[in-house]
């Protein structure tokens, strides 16, 4: 049987990659706007934290978790989502606590703590159509204020970051959960309305009832979704506070000027979401509706699950797979590819040491170049620079080398002169304006 890869995971190679890795580069540069440093956190944690995390009424924890018994015969799990490892990690570091006051006293100077992530994540679900079991995650997480402005920021934070990837049409949908009280009032109230109903549900719907009936609301059937439409609504069994609270989110982001709309149907599959939850739609330039991009919310009760204190957090998080295809389909990645600065033409045998120099130092001049290093006809050399989109050839020959000059040729214009080697980094400076060799020289 040949080598393939495994069930639900996939490449991303050459082109595709370049376009996940600019999205990762968006990203990162809009959170650092915000003050967001990285986290590089482990695969591989214990069972245990997202059992304790997640919660385990969720399908995460219930049906898609990639859990194993490691060779010392403990439980580990691949990780589905990075905000209860991003939680351990402050929990386990003490991220929020001074040396030398007890932990009761968070340092205040330090919180909120923000970071952001990006990585893959594994879920052992049926694969579909643009749905993995190995897929990749970009989000952020602000731990350690609990605050309605810190929920705003973070949905301003989302928004940018989709508005600087080139999105038009965005859809925010917006709900509240309330607090613990609030919640535990609506739980009950959609227990005893889906009491009534369940014998026509799914076998799903059927363990949600009894460990969380929030998550009925999420069901996917058809029918469920019908009978869900009937049932009582959050909003109704909001507390003072948390309504008070989502208002006061709600005029912030009047005040940006970022539209919304109040979804009462909005839940999030993960258990430890509370009071603002939230998630961005796209509509395609077709008018197509690419359903959530991103999703996030507020929490409360992560870090103590964890063996931390009772500390509030705001995040969210988006599917790398999700925003390629649809940027894919929407023609934002169409400009991204750079071409290379410099493809150098050695013609015949006795140039190839020369040239592979000349290859290395333009490198170090920090700019692109690539030759194909053997004596291949003129015509095959400008095929391959023109697959490889290079802005300009440089062609090397025996008696131009002796003259210490070469030919340079735009292939843009068509336009070829003779240059000085001894020259050359002044030449390509002045070639590629200076701002553009900084750039280069920063990215090295």
């Amino acid at each position: 049987m040949p080598a393939i890869a495994v069930k639900g995971t996939h490449d991303i190679l050459g082109k595709e990659a370049d376009g996940y890795r600019y999205i990762e580069r968006v990203f990162e540069a809009v959170a650092q706007l915000y003050g967001y440093q990285e986290f590089r956190i482990p695969t591989l944690e214990y069972t245990d934290v997202f059992n304790r995390s997640t919660g385990e009424g969720s399908d995460v924890v219930r049906k898609e978790m990639y859990t194993f018994l490691d060779k010392g015969n403990r439980s580990v799990t691949m990780r589905p989502e990075f905000t209860a490892g991003v939680a351990r990690a402050i929990v386990e570091h003490k991220l929020y606590a001074t040396e030398d006051l007890p932990l009761k006293a968070y340092y205040t100077e330090d919180l909120p703590i923000k970071c952001f992530y990006y990585g893959p994540v594994f879920r052992y679900e049926r694969p579909q159509l643009g749905r993995y079991r190995q897929f990749h995650q970009a989000g952020v997480e602000c731990i350690g204020v609990n605050s309605a402005r810190f929920d705003a920021e973070c949905i301003c934070l989302a928004m940018q970051v989709l508005g600087m990837l080139g999105f038009k049409g965005l859809h925010l949908k917006i709900n509240s959960l309330g607090d613990e009280a609030s919640r535990k009032a609506y739980r009950d109230a959609l227990k005893a309305y889906f009491a009534e109903h369940i014998d026509d549900m799914c076998a799903d719907c059927h363990e949600r009832l009894e460990l969380n009936p929030m998550r009925i609301l999420d069901c996917k059937v058809e029918h469920d979704q019908e009978i869900a439409k009937g049932a009582p609504k959050m909003k109704d069994y909001l507390s003072e506070e948390s309504e008070k609270r989502f208002y006061q989110t709600l005029s912030i982001l009047n005040d940006m000027d970022i539209e919304y709309e109040i979804d009462d149907s909005l839940v999030r599959g993960l258990d430890y979401y509370g009071e603002v939850v939230f998630e961005v739609h796209a509509i395609s330039k077709t008018g197509a509706d690419y359903g959530a991009l991103l999703g996030g919310g507020h929490y409360d009760g992560l870090l103590e699950a964890l063996g931390g204190p009772q500390m509030a957090g705001v995040g969210f998080a988006f599917g790398l797979e999700r925003i390629y295809n649809v940027m894919k389909d929407d023609g934002l990645l169409d400009d991204l590819e750079e071409g290379l600065d410099i493809y150098v033409m050695p013609v015949g045998e006795s140039v190839l040491d020369e040239s592979f120099e000349l290859v290395s130092a333009i490198r170090n001049m920090g700019y692109t170049c690539d030759s194909p290093l053997a004596a291949i006809k003129l015509g095959s050399q400008f095929k391959k620079a023109a697959k490889k989109k290079a802005h300009y050839a440089l062609i090397v020959g025996e008696e131009e080398l002796q003259r210490g000059v070469a030919q340079l040729k735009d292939l843009e214009k068509q336009e070829q002169k003779e240059i000085s080697l001894e020259n050359l980094e002044e030449e390509l400076d002045s070639l590629f304006g200076e701002d553009e060799h900084e750039h280069h020289h920063h990215e090295e």
